[in-house]
């Protein structure tokens, strides 16, 4: 398939294309490059040996994204562009609104003058809010405690209204939980712009003494060691869960959501403890309070992903551990 990537150059769109490419599809980039680098573009291209598309781009352009649309054949697309930090999210909510939902509404709009009726979204477990319990299912409701969990909120109502209205359309919502590692190349990998807002980017950075510490936000959670516990997968594993969900799409139409995951919860001092073990590196911790809005545990139910699209983990939390390393080690010697 000729499949447009939105958001192409970050952290899990930049695997999704690398997956794409090895599976013999062809893509078009779209990024504004506001939380990555064109520097990904080559990297992709080295990683892959394949040549394609790609352009700068926001979603917000309707006539560039109109204009894109009419110089390709384009088959379907993966959805990843979007901001995407809760905090920040909290302060400039606006914002988040109007870029998350009239860029996604700007790109329906075109797939549908160009009628090109395929989409997987990159939707996310914060969906499932603070009322459910583990392990989360599809099945239940959604809600959010931030503007940028209910954007993705909005976005998957957007998305079930437009297949209801639209007969031949097919929409797959990917609720990720998370997506951590990089790729084995050391290549691409998780490099946000400014302070990290997730866990494994800043374990990197202490480790590699861009940050003088680990900090660990609240130790009294109801765990087993009070500290929160998420479903960690391969960015890797993540990848091929959207070439899966695409190709599934090739022959299905309606709406569908699946959870991406491994089925287990990890703590955040598993995580780091486990980061120090594999890499032989000792990490300063700074314990602080909860931050506003965290919940104890989040992990996922996977089985309806690998009964219906067929798709299953196969890294383990070693694995994430040390191709993060081998990422920001990679990074700062080829600065």
């Amino acid at each position: 398939m000729n499949v447009l990537v939105t958001g192409g150059a970050g952290f899990i769109g930049s695997h999704a294309c690398v997956s794409l490419l090895e599976e013999g599809h062809n893509i078009i980039i779209l990024d504004n490059y506001s939380n990555s680098s064109p520097e990904v573009i080559d990297h992709i291209k080295t990683i892959t040996g394949r040549t394609f598309s790609h352009y700068n781009c926001d979603l917000l352009d309707y006539t560039q994204l109109d204009t894109i649309f009419g110089k390709h054949e384009i088959d379907a697309v993966i959805h990843f562009a979007g901001l995407k930090s809760v905090p920040e999210s909290t302060t400039i909510p606006l914002t988040y609104y109007h870029n998350n939902l009239t860029g996604t509404l700007h790109l329906l709009q075109i797939m549908e003058k160009h009628k090109v009726r395929r989409l997987v979204f990159s939707s996310s477990a914060t969906v499932y809010g603070t009322n459910n319990v583990v392990p989360y299912e599809e099945s239940m409701p959604t809600s959010a405690t931030n503007p940028y969990g209910w954007t993705k909120v909005m976005i998957e109502q957007m998305l079930r209204d437009y297949t209801s209205a639209v007969p031949d359309a097919a929409v797959t919502c990917l609720r990720y939980f998370n997506p951590i590692g990089a790729h084995k190349s050391g290549l691409i990998g998780d490099n946000p712009n400014g302070i990290p807002n997730n866990l494994m980017p800043y374990v990197c950075q202490a480790a590699i003494g861009i940050l003088p510490s680990i900090k660990v936000y609240g130790t009294d959670f109801p765990t087993k060691d009070g500290t929160g516990v998420r479903d960690y997968l391969h960015v890797a594993d993540l990848a091929d869960g959207h070439v899966k969900a695409l190709e599934h799409l090739e022959k299905a139409k309606g709406f569908f959501v699946y959870n991406l995951g491994t089925g287990q919860g990890t703590s955040v001092l598993e995580l780091i403890d486990t980061f120090e073990r594999v890499n032989n590196i000792k990490l300063k911790r700074d314990i602080c309070g909860r931050r506003a809005g965290d919940i104890a545990t989040s992990f996922a139910n996977v089985n309806h992903a690998i009964e219906e699209i067929g798709w299953e983990t196969k890294y383990t939390l070693e694995d994430m551990c040390r191709d993060s390393w081998k990422f920001i080690q990679t990074k700062n010697k080829n600065k």
